[in-house]
């Protein structure tokens, strides 16, 4: 007789590696880059147009344009002297499925955990006599 087993969970996000989606959050992470990509939202931007909000250098925000790359964030096209920028939202929407799909997971779990305790509440309790000598 076997014992019963836990139940495997396969995660089906094969669209990206662990570590392409460590590099999105890490790009996510930071406040300046999150702002760039707000501003590349709305669409194409020059590097100097991207910097100009920010009190940094320009190798600063290089750098920050270069962490975006890495995580497929954002595309550079050089035109010219200007490096033009714009927004590749396929990263974002693979982090969003993963944390939905993570987010559904706990629910379940949550949601099973909540039904156990409501019916532990709702049993009634049982005494123990025990007879003092």
């Amino acid at each position: 007789m076997t014992e019963p087993t836990e139940p495997i969970i396969v995660n089906h996000m094969v669209n990206s590696s662990p570590a392409q989606l460590d590099r999105v959050f890490h790009a996510l992470s930071d406040p300046t880059r999150r702002a760039m990509l707000a501003r590349l939202s709305k669409g194409e931007a020059t590097v100097s147009t991207l910097a100009a909000p920010f009190k940094t250098s320009l190798p600063a925000i290089s750098k920050h344009l270069r962490v975006l790359e890495d995580a497929g964030l954002v595309k550079r096209d050089v035109r010219g002297r200007e490096h033009h920028c714009s927004l590749e939202p396929r990263p974002l929407k693979t982090a969003a499925e993963w944390i939905e799909y993570h987010q559904r997971f706990w629910d379940t779990r949550l949601d099973v955990l909540e039904d156990l305790l409501t019916s532990e509440a709702s049993r009634p309790k049982r005494t123990n006599k025990r007879s003092t000598s």
